[in-house]
């Protein structure tokens, strides 16, 4: 039986304080069973339904929808078919198949198919490369460049092309592989989310006015706890605060500013502190319980938890995303890989806050567009972030669930 201070001291997964009190003493809200047999949290149904403006029966159906497909796909590849990429479009999963007969295969399961010129191999070779590019020199005036499966090319998003030399030297490269690379004009300048700002959720080193959002809990396999965290909120391996106590501290990251950096780290769990498996939604509905960490395929729907901007929700646009980080404080610029990319709309002091879809987590936010404003649970807008299938590897740990 745990003690009276662990039980005070869990933390819920990136929410606030009002709901990690509720969690030692309110019964939460319980999935809601559907046709299908399939449960959802009804805080994810409540948050499909109202961004995309339908009833909580049609957002159930869509979910079983996805549910459907995805183990059909995973059927497919048991099977023997040979799949190179996989993507939603309006509800509806697309495989990228290496020949006739699998699309044939792939279509009789009730899946669309295509043969692509190129597919999701040939692209992350080409993003790969990009990337190595990019470490030499960083092209401060490139924004983001990533593989978008439905067009079977890498996109390049450019806010300056004309910013510095590693810039254009960058683009140059990028043109040369012709149709495969398109690039797109941009506006945006992208931060990682870790800000400055009055209050905080996980203060850093206990400064009120420098704070992070909660991630995930998981453990080593020798039963040590730690917290799953973006990498820049942890990079001097700071004191995680809680509430002004300590409940966590740095330990390990791959985020470094001015040097090629992946947007993951950990920091080892107090003794007497659990992260528990359960992200908050501010309010919105019933937290939403963690019981897994399968990646949601592009086009799923999702939804992140926040201390600055609470319970949002969007979908997933790609994986395997590049980007270039802007330092507001003057800093070099830094150039991260490796991440997510979503319509989930954040804002600084989101960094490291938790991103869900059903009950199966996806990742913590890395960043965003400076000065980009969310106007509430289904306010669309842009946003990265480091997918945890990759740090719980990285690591070698495993996700708290439920």
């Amino acid at each position: 039986m745990r003690s009276m201070r662990r039980i005070r001291n869990c933390l819920l997964a990136a929410t606030s304080i009002a709901a990690v009190m509720a969690s030692t003493g309110l019964a939460q809200a319980q999935p809601a069973p559907t046709g299908s047999g399939n449960t959802y949290e009804p805080a994810m149904v409540e948050a499909l339904a109202d961004s995309l403006g339908i009833s909580k029966h049609a957002a159930v159906q869509r979910l079983d929808d996805q549910h459907t497909q995805q183990q059909r796909l995973d059927r497919l590849r048991r099977d023997g078919v040979e799949t190179d990429g996989a993507y939603f479009t309006d509800g509806r999963l697309t495989l990228n198949v290496t020949g006739r007969s699998d699309a044939k295969r792939a279509r009789h399961a009730g899946l669309s198919a295509r043969v692509p010129e190129r597919g999701a191999r040939a692209l992350e070779k080409i993003t790969d490369e990009l990337d190595a590019r990019a470490k030499r020199k960083t092209p401060s005036g490139v924004v983001s460049w990533s593989a978008d499966l439905s067009s079977d090319s890498v996109v390049v998003k450019v806010a300056d092309a004309d910013r510095d030399a590693a810039t254009r030297t960058f683009l140059s490269a990028a043109r040369k592989y012709g149709k495969a690379v398109r690039v797109e004009k941009d506006t945006e300048r992208l931060a990682v989310q870790r800000d400055v700002y009055p209050g905080s959720r996980m203060n850093l080193n206990n400064n009120p006015g420098s704070w992070c959002s909660v991630g995930f809990g998981a453990t080593s396999s020798s039963g040590t706890e730690y917290l799953v965290t973006a990498g820049h909120c942890i990079e001097k391996l700071p004191g995680l605060y809680f509430d002004g106590s300590r409940f966590a501290k740095g330990t390990t990251g791959r985020f470094h500013v001015g040097e090629h950096s992946v947007d993951m780290g950990v920091a080892r769990v107090d003794s007497g502190w659990d992260i528990t498996p359960t992200v908050g939604t501010w309010g919105s509905t019933g937290n939403v319980a963690v019981r897994g960490s399968n990646r949601a395929p592009v086009g799923a729907d999702l939804c992140k938890s926040g201390s600055t901007t609470g319970w949002t929700c969007g979908s997933v646009e790609g994986y395997d995303v590049s980007v270039t980080y802007t330092d507001r404080n003057g800093g070099p610029d830094t150039v991260v890989t490796g991440l997510g990319s979503s319509t989930v709309c954040t804002e600084g002091g989101d960094s490291g806050g938790a991103y869900i879809s059903g009950d199966q987590a996806q990742g913590m936010t890395s960043g965003g567009p400076i000065g980009q404003t969310c106007g509430g649970v289904y306010d669309e807008g842009h946003s990265y972030f480091q997918p945890l299938d990759d740090a719980l590897s990285y690591y070698g740990l495993d996700l708290t669930t439920r």
